[in-house]
């Protein structure tokens, strides 16, 4: 079976940076137990898992519907290829000019009312510029193009075979599967960051971030989070001035850093636990 460094498709926050570390520390948790990825988001940390420990279960929130993407792939590189031929000759460092703009905007309107979908993610990781994204045809028309089109088609053959796909409130999941051999993977949306390429919300607030933690109270995971959340300064804070306990203590915690582009950077963290 295919091991996978990095999503099959483009995803917002995907931990493929983090995977070397994910991996090393994973070997101090148990083969057999269930792992629940709560924010399943492209399924890496799931495929991850399933890969390193073939005899765990191990269960995928695809909140985002990312499975969609997926099973769209053959259309994808139909669009793609496209155009390729569309690009072709020009500069992969610089924008397009305007008219190539207007014959690739014109292939994708095609593409969307002979297939009836794009994929937007994929699609804005191969012509937008880093890290911008676009989720419907309107939003493009306004952009700049860059020819930024991968050259070899997307494949994701037997990314999630074995794992377990569901589509739930990840509290109801959670306490579905409460147990003493489970770890749970917690890689929450960002505290104030656009997730507007997500399916199910436009924004992260606090108050969301906050409920996130009462899953880790007495469970064993692997949570992440960032240098922007602050949640870590946060619950140290807490710890110190009421008596309501930090579930980050005893854990243990990982950095990497990430390059956006140019003028964009943070730093992932990733904290862990467990208690035999």
């Amino acid at each position: 079976m295919r091991n996978f460094a990095q999503a099959p498709l483009p995803f917002q926050g995907q931990k493929r940076r983090f995977l070397p570390k994910f991996k090393d520390v994973l070997n101090d948790f148990p083969t057999d137990a269930t792992y629940v990825d709560l924010f399943g988001g492209s399924g890496l940390l799931s495929h991850t898992v399933k890969q390193i420990y073939p005899d765990a279960r191990v269960v995928w929130n695809d909140y985002d519907n990312y499975v969609d993407r997926l099973q769209a792939i053959p259309s994808t590189n139909v669009l793609l290829a496209e155009l390729r031929l569309i690009f072709e000759g020009e500069s992969r460092k610089g924008r397009v000019t305007k008219e190539l703009k207007e014959t690739a905007l014109k292939a994708i309107k095609q593409h969307e009312d002979k297939y009836g979908y794009v994929d937007y993610i994929t699609l804005s990781a191969s012509i937008l510029f880093s890290a911008k994204y676009a989720t419907q045809f309107d939003q493009l028309i306004s952009e700049h193009f860059y020819n930024r089109i991968k050259m070899t088609d997307y494949d994701a053959t037997g990314y999630l075979k074995g794992v377990e796909r569901v589509q739930s409130d990840y509290k109801a999941l959670y306490n579905a599967h409460k147990g003493s051999n489970v770890v749970y993977l917690v890689d929450p949306p960002y505290l104030s960051t656009d997730v507007s390429t997500y399916n199910k919300t436009d924004y992260w607030r606090l108050r969301d971030y906050l409920d996130v933690l009462n899953v880790l109270d007495g469970s064993n995971y692997f949570y992440f989070t960032s240098n922007k959340s602050q949640i870590v300064e946060l619950c140290d804070w807490i710890e110190t001035r009421t008596f309501a306990g930090n579930p980050f203590a005893n854990s243990t915690m990982s950095t990497t850093d990430n390059t956006l582009n140019k003028t964009s950077a943070y730093t992932d963290i990733m904290l862990y636990k467990y208690v035999e």
